[in-house]
């Protein structure tokens, strides 16, 4: 039976709902771009990236052992792919982004992921000979533009005032590591989604303990405080295991590229955050930019109409 198979058997209908499940991905993406910042300052970034993942593997170990262990010869079977999704998408990836939270504002952030789908593209084109459809690019530019049009409040004139820094450089490095991680997912083994996310979550947690140790000798220990403990729980149940699982499933439905679009979703569900946490009032531009995010990922993402066999 196929990984898609297993998954479908085991976890009923939502596990079929590919845009359900990448919108479920970007909202608590979302939410890790703001935890992720607050956290900036008070967990150091490989502790935070380091707990995040060595709780997430706990959290799935109970519900993916029998997996695990019925998956192991086909896990075994593709090592060398494995242990590389899990090192670039779970550890560096993560590290690299929690890192660049610490010199970069949440807006510069947001304007660099909207180049995701563009990123993810490049890689499908080198690793899978997989080309943009030209729907599939007029979604990601009408989706950018959206994206363009909320952060900048409908002024493309502060595009002008925007100044890159360190963080950004950094973040640059984490986009194209997860582009990357996003279309290796594609060469996975033949297993369950439970095997492959506590494999990639424990591999990823394990890469960075020699990074960890340094960390600890060269910076301040994290407190141990309820801010601190909420950041980790969060970040350990949401944007990681709840997430992850989420999009793997997503990208392994409909692909890479038509998957690559909901990048453009996260900054649209901060937006909404930002009003109902921040108390920000919406404006018009916020529904206009709502619209062409929603209608680019539509364009993008559907599935290309089979060729016509009559004359």
């Amino acid at each position: 039976m196929s990984a898609t198979g297993q998954t479908s058997a085991s976890g009923g209908w939502i596990t079929n709902q590919p845009y359900l499940l990448l919108s479920i991905t970007a909202l608590c993406w979302a939410g890790n771009a703001i935890v992720g910042r607050l956290a900036a300052g008070h967990i150091p970034p490989i502790t935070l990236s380091f707990l995040r993942w060595f709780l997430a593997f706990l959290v799935l170990l109970p519900f993916a052992w029998q997996h695990l262990i019925r998956d192991w010869a086909a896990i075994r079977g593709s090592l060398g792919v494995m242990v590389i999704i899990s090192v670039v998408g779970i550890g560096a990836f993560n590290t690299l982004q929690y890192w660049a939270l610490e010199y970069t504002q949440a807006l510069n952030v947001l304007l660099l992921q909207s180049a995701g789908p563009l990123v993810v593209a490049v890689w499908s084109l080198i690793l899978l000979d997989v080309r943009l459809t030209w729907a599939q690019a007029a979604g990601v530019v009408l989706s950018l533009t959206g994206v363009l049009v909320i952060l900048l409040h409908g002024d493309l004139s502060a595009l002008s005032s925007i100044e890159f820094n360190k963080g950004d450089l950094i973040f640059i490095v984490a986009l194209v590591i997860f582009g990357f991680y996003s279309v290796m997912t594609l060469k996975r083994p033949a297993i369950h989604g439970l095997s492959f996310a506590a494999f990639t979550f424990g591999a990823g947690a394990l890469c960075l303990v020699p990074l960890l140790v340094w960390e600890l000798a060269t910076r301040p220990v994290m407190a141990i405080n309820t801010p601190n403990l909420m950041s980790l729980f969060y970040v350990a149940v949401f944007p990681s295991t709840v997430a992850y699982l989420c999009y793997n499933r997503g990208v392994q439905l409909i692909g890479a590229n038509r998957a690559a679009p909901f990048f453009h979703v996260v900054p649209l569900f901060g937006s909404v955050m930002a009003m109902v946490f921040l108390g920000e009032r919406p404006q018009p531009f916020h529904f206009i930019g709502f619209a062409l995010v929603l209608t680019g990922v539509f364009v993008a993402a559907r599935r290309a109409s089979a060729p016509s066999t009559t004359p």
